[in-house]
């Protein structure tokens, strides 16, 4: 079977729907994956505001992104399997209700180690979520339109980097980091309500189970694709994560600066979303592959830019996002290789991206706390890139042993 056709077992059936219902359900999904992204990168942005006021330091203060990350890798997996039986309305209206109540939490933690503790449970929804939301995305459009219509569910994600973000990082100076928090509890219930009006009111699978599921886990090709994106992906988030301490340490800029900087890598990762699920729809591979080419070129390139001023940090960071495309890659993917096991396999994708979110930022922590400078993560973002893409060949090679591809 070819990456263009090949049958996903135990996929929903594309539901009988106008191109305008289509367009509505991936839109009230979206605002699920807006306030998802709100709170993932706006904690970034928000490091040092947080770390300053719970009196941490900011390679410290990163733990917190960490401890999100682990409960997306946690919960992912669990809530997918719990939730084998249920239908996928309701699941997504349960999943956004719990990511509004912890979301709150965060925004009420009295010191570092409950707000830590809120940022962990606030992760557990995450990967299922956007797991449930892919499926459901794809099951509503044409088979050779799926990679475009998840990609337009992780739209919401980009754009929340985009005005999401940077609205946090100035209401952070306006009126404390914690309205940041607030603000996303409000829109997880604001998907719940549209989850509840907009999903498709598909019965659940009479043949779901967890055990099904967890077939997923015998599958060579699923931890192959899951290993890719959790390392490759790592050399995103080893930079993103500190933009904002490179903008004010290295450049001596203001929170302005801060705000524009993000702003500009959330232009790039909704351009690149945009175009790498185009490009997904017509050749997967070779998206994924210029996806980590691109990426690994401009992360070497990135200490340099960030020496020549803002202009030059801004185009790279903007160029970076090239990398961010491998999401809507890697959840196509496994859908194409997960079998029956279809929920379980898209929830773990965000577990795996969620791995990077850990591991990137922990790396390029230990270079900095070695004394190299926040722009140094960008040789960290690139080895962790280059990996990814050497890792995508072993899983293609293995694929077209195994007779996949």
């Amino acid at each position: 079977m070819t990456e263009h056709t090949a049958a996903a077992p135990g996929a929903a059936a594309p539901l009988a729907k106008t191109d305008t219902s289509a367009g509505a359900v991936i839109f009230a999904l979206a605002i699920g994956a807006f306030a998802i992204g709100t709170t993932e990168f706006a904690s970034m942005a928000l490091l040092p505001d947080f770390a300053a006021d719970y009196g941490v330091s900011e390679a410290r203060a990163a733990d917190a992104i960490s401890a999100y990350a682990v409960g997306v890798v946690i919960g992912a997996p669990v809530l997918a399997v719990a939730g084998a039986r249920l239908r996928k309305r309701l699941l997504l209206i349960l999943l956004m209700l719990a990511f509004a109540v912890f979301n709150s939490l965060s925004a009420l933690a009295p010191n570092f180690a409950l707000f830590t503790a809120s940022r962990f449970l606030s992760g557990l929804p995450h990967g299922a979520y956007f797991g449930v939301a892919a499926l459901v995305a794809a099951s509503v459009v044409p088979r050779n339109k799926r990679a475009t219509a998840i990609s337009r569910v992780f739209l919401g994600l980009t754009i929340a980097t985009t005005l999401g973000v940077p609205a946090a990082a100035v209401l952070s100076d306006m009126i404390g980091w914690r309205s940041g928090y607030i603000i996303v509890g409000v829109l997880a219930l604001a998907t719940a309500a549209a989850a509840y009006l907009k999903a498709p009111r598909t019965p659940a699978d009479p043949d779901a189970n967890p055990l099904r599921e967890l077939g997923a886990l015998k599958n060579r090709q699923v931890w192959l694709t899951l290993a890719t994106g959790a390392i490759g992906f790592g050399g995103f988030f080893a930079v993103y994560t500190y933009i904002a301490s490179t903008v004010q340490t290295t450049l001596g800029g203001s929170e302005a600066g801060v705000a524009l900087m993000l702003m500009i890598a959330g232009l790039g990762m909704t351009v690149f979303t945009l175009i790498m699920g185009s490009l997904a729809d017509r050749s997967l591979n070779g998206t994924a592959i210029a996806a980590f080419v691109g990426g690994t070129a401009v992360l070497l390139i990135y200490p340099s830019a960030v020496a020549g001023g803002y202009w030059t940090m801004g185009v790279a960071v903007f160029a970076m996002c090239l990398l961010g495309g491998v999401s809507t890659v890697m959840q196509t993917r496994l859908m194409n290789v997960a079998g029956d096991a279809q929920q379980l396999a898209a929830a773990l994708h965000h577990a795996a991206f969620n791995t990077a979110n850990a591991a990137g930022p922990f790396l390029a922590a230990r270079v900095v706390e070695a004394g190299y400078g926040f722009p140094a993560s960008g040789y960290v973002g690139a080895a962790l890139s280059l990996a990814g893409l050497l890792l995508y060949f072993v899983t293609l090679w293995d694929a077209r042993r195994a007779g996949i591809e």
